[in-house]
């Protein structure tokens, strides 16, 4: 995206350098990549590729795509794979940008998805994990993938069940030079039935032990897991191309869709009663990454979500350090998650990073750290807006996999025995996450987050002292408890809280800690959940109303608890995203022994602070990059002092003459485009994808430059870095935003690098035109496609610029903000300025614009106002559009 407010040449050095900050943010910075045209066009080759046959030896093909910018030229290989639900289409536009980096991208959806045949295995290494093999296969049978020795050279790359896709793919294919996966699972047992680690001491040791055959059922994230599946498959019954396989007739079949028979069965079964059944946890054990991991020689890189309750840090951690110790590789705890948001995009440096290293032998590719992570700060209750940034920890070894020594310390709990109940029936449920959405959680909702989850007869609660120093919670602390059950069975849910300095004096609470007692430790007015997520355990043969001393694992976060501020474990009989026992348990508890909260440390941690915040003089901080833009502006700008200046043109916005446009493939892009664009029209760049309407735009700013012809405004030519664009907002290559900074602080960033007049920015007009609300104060990282479009276009419009150039504005955008968007387009230029808009959508581009200049293979086939094109209205434009064609044909 860019704005003409600011030189052109100066906004892009200075964007770019800040983008790079924004990734050292997390441990990585920006790939140096060689230069290629980002707007080079890119070829989709539609593939079939033979998957691995189901059990009864039906066949299976899968539905792959190609993506090369040179068709038949060898490049390095990356195969992308999709998350679960989905389908290729997913990894299409990051498909294409690694395309256009130089790489040869394969993508391809997998087995019961979409147009893909067979069943859905979850995972299974003998199905899905084949599958990868496969397409590996069909990668290295193609001319456009590059060979070093006759080996192809293919990296491997995905998120969430593609995640897992890749470490199979690597694990069973030495042929996989590179990997990464984010946001996966090592175990899906222990993903959808955790038992977190437990363990007895003292004399009872033999009489407390988890579950041997069961944990806890993760029953809201299995259902939801399941539903997803059912969405992203065929209709019921059916396995797509791969043929019945057994599935059957009746009700079952339908409920079960392209599930493989054996999976569906058992978890319906377990979701039906609670009660995960051998034959779910046996299945699921045969998708452990433990079965892959032992094989990978492939740099790996394992990307990790911090908001994420289905698939926990542990996850990445046992991956980790599953890997031989020989395999280069390194981990980064992120932001987002299954939770939060996977933002690949985001990522995406960090992926061709590591690529550019490991497949082109980059070396001037950046290295990241063993293990980094992003220490978010405390976001108490109404401190949502404007809260610090996140501290980035990194370390270069990691605990159990270079030879680092995991370092601990201790904290005393107060806190004196207190009885909890497990209601009769599970209810009433104590509530700490939304599976799917936990951060609303801890955002606007977060004044009820503590009272949901920590109620009253049915939790325990152990609080340290105030800190007198700040503690990093990094790592996976633990809990030694002193436990007495009156069944012979015990299901609990332990979690540690951050809790803020005002907490309110001890009350009476009945039932907490026995009738008329007081709740311990009071009552928090502000408490996090790091992560929001909690331990469940397991416990069986115990003797009821014997004491037994239990140490339970807590989960792993990332989070820094501030000075003033105290811990507190809680210890609950329910959750409302897992199975709850039914029949009725009363447990007394205690801590055991004083120093009972162990926390973790990684040894030789650097904290890399954050750098960015604009509380401060945003240009203190970045004041170097500035004068290298304007440096690189007044260079690159001689050629718009010594550009062309047509008097006669003066009063018209914007006039185009006979542009040109070939890239290095011989393609001509633009053919002699011609238009001009008065005050008070709103034009439209129509015509399909490929029609050459995104290159003509870029030209219309001076991002690239035409082979031929002249782009005016106001009568004075346009190049890279010409000062006539300070009259230009544009809106060109989709929202770019820094996503540490919330809405807010974007524009206001990016207004006071132009060093124009706060007053002069028309904020408030800009703001109206994004219509975020609450949301304009959240980090843009949470933001979805339509808030960042829309904030974009706000961002293009500050100062309100005599001429506003959009491209595609409305992707992203539901009907109602579509219709709002068309008025403020109109009004925009009803004031007397111009606005050039580019779509695809005939019908979106009658209903917006006054004028019209049709575009098909790089040329303009038809212009003029919509009235007159449409002969008031009794043909519609879309019919023009397709008469002009068919004249151009003849």
């Amino acid at each position: 995206m860019v704005s003409a407010s600011f030189p052109v040449v100066a906004r892009r050095l200075l964007l770019t350098a800040l983008a790079g900050i924004g990734a050292l943010l997390i441990g990585v910075g920006p790939a140096l990549l060689p230069a290629y045209a980002d707007d080079a066009p890119v070829t989709e080759i539609t593939l079939q590729t033979p998957g691995t046959p189901e059990p009864d030896g039906a066949p299976v093909t899968l539905d792959t795509s190609l993506w090369t910018t040179d068709p038949g030229v060898p490049q390095p290989a990356i195969v992308l794979a999709h998350g679960f639900g989905g389908t290729k289409a997913d990894a299409a536009q990051i498909a294409q940008t690694l395309a256009r980096t130089g790489y040869t991208v394969i993508t391809y959806t997998a087995r019961g998805f979409g147009a893909s045949g067979g069943l859905i295995h979850l995972g299974n290494p003998a199905f899905e994990g084949r599958d990868a093999v496969r397409v590996v296969d069909e990668a290295a049978s193609r001319p456009e993938v590059a060979e070093v020795g006759g080996d192809p050279l293919i990296g491997f790359a995905g998120a969430s069940y593609g995640g897992a896709a890749a470490l199979m793919a690597a694990g069973l294919d030495p042929r996989v030079d590179a990997v990464v996966s984010a946001f996966t699972w090592n175990s899906l047992t222990q993903a959808l039935v955790p038992q977190h680690a437990v363990r007895g001491t003292g004399s009872s040791l033999a009489d407390v032990t988890p579950a041997d055959d069961a944990g806890v059922f993760k029953q809201r994230w299995a259902g939801l897991f399941f539903l997803s599946g059912l969405q992203g498959g065929a209709g019921a019954g059916s396995s797509g191309q791969g043929g019945s396989s057994g599935q059957g007739g009746g009700q079952g079949a339908q409920l079960c869709g392209r599930f493989a028979t054996d999976i569906c069965q058992e978890y319906l079964q377990t979701a039906l009663t609670g009660d995960p059944s051998p034959g779910l946890l046996q299945l699921l054990d045969r998708s452990s990454m433990d079965r892959v991991l032992p094989q990978i020689t492939a740099p790996t890189l394992i990307v990790q979500g911090e908001d994420d309750t289905l698939f926990t840090l542990d996850q990445a951690d046992a991956n980790f350090r599953g890997l031989p110790a020989s395999t280069p590789a390194a981990m980064a705890w992120v932001e987002g998650g299954h939770d939060g948001g996977i933002d690949l995009d985001a990522l995406l440096p960090q992926w061709r990073s590591w690529f550019d290293r490991y497949l082109r032998d980059d070396r001037n590719a950046p290295t990241p750290p063993t293990f980094s992570a992003s220490i978010p700060t405390t976001a108490l209750v109404g401190r949502d807006q404007g809260e610090d940034e996140p501290t980035t920890v990194t370390t270069g070894d990691y605990p159990g996999r270079t030879g680092g020594a995991l370092e601990q310390t201790t904290r005393a709990l107060d806190g004196t025995r207190q009885q909890v109940v497990s209601p009769p029936g599970g209810v009433p449920t104590a509530m700490t996450s939304l599976p799917g959405g936990s951060e609303a959680i801890g955002g606007a909702a977060a004044v009820a987050a503590y009272p949901l989850a920590v109620l009253p007869g049915q939790s325990a609660v152990f609080t340290s002292e105030v800190l007198q120093e700040p503690q990093t919670l990094l790592g996976s602390g633990r809990i030694r408890l002193e436990l007495t059950s009156s069944a012979t069975s015990a299901t609990l849910f332990v979690s540690l809280w951050d809790l803020g300095p005002d907490t309110t004096p001890a009350s009476p609470t009945p039932g907490a800690g026995g009738a008329g007692s007081s709740a311990p430790g009071g009552l928090p007015q502000t408490a996090v959940l790091p992560q929001s997520v909690v331990a469940p355990v397991h416990l069986v043969g115990l003797t009821p109303d014997r004491a037994s001393t239990v140490e339970v694992a807590l989960p792993a976060v990332a989070h820094q608890v501030p000075v003033g501020h105290r811990l507190r474990v809680v210890v609950s009989s329910t959750d409302q995203a897992y199975a709850n026992r039914k029949d009725g348990a009363v447990y007394d508890l205690a801590v055991s022994g004083r120093a009972a909260l162990t926390l973790p440390r990684l040894p030789s941690a650097e904290v890399v602070p954050p750098t960015l915040d604009v509380s401060l003089p945003l240009l203190l901080v970045v004041s170097s990059l500035v004068v290298l833009a304007a440096v690189g502006a007044l260079v690159l700008g001689r050629r718009e002092r010594a550009g062309v200046v047509r008097a006669e043109l003066r009063g018209v916005p914007l006039v185009v003459e006979d542009l040109q446009k070939t890239y290095r493939d011989g393609l001509r892009a633009v053919d002699g485009v011609s238009f001009r664009a008065e005050p008070g029209q709103v034009v439209g760049l129509l015509g399909p994808n490929g029609a050459g309407k995104t290159t003509v735009m870029r030209m219309l700013v001076g991002l690239i430059r035409p082979d031929a012809g002249t782009v005016f405004v106001h009568g004075e030519s346009v190049s890279e870095g010409a000062e006539v664009l300070r009259d230009v907002g544009a809106f060109i290559e989709g929202p770019g935003f820094l996503p540490h900074l919330t809405g807010r602080q974007n524009l206001d960033a990016y207004w006071e690098v132009t060093g124009r007049p706060a007053a002069e920015a028309h904020l408030d007009e800009a703001l109206a035109v994004a219509g975020l609300g609450p949301a304009l104060d959240r980090r843009v990282r949470a933001y979805s496609q339509g808030m960042r479009q829309r904030l974009g276009i706000a961002q293009a419009m500050l100062g309100q610029p005599p001429l506003l150039l959009l491209d595609e504005p409305t992707n992203g955008l539901d009907p109602p903000q579509i219709n709002a968007m068309r008025a403020v387009l109109r009004d925009y230029a009803a004031s007397g300025r111009t606005v050039v808009v580019s779509s695809h959508l005939l019908g979106e581009v009658e209903q917006t614009c006054t004028h019209v200049v049709m575009m098909a293979g790089g040329r303009v086939v038809l212009s003029g106002s919509v009235d007159d094109l449409t002969r008031g209205h009794t043909v519609s434009l879309e019919q023009v559009f397709l008469d002009s064609m068919t004249e151009v044909a003849r």
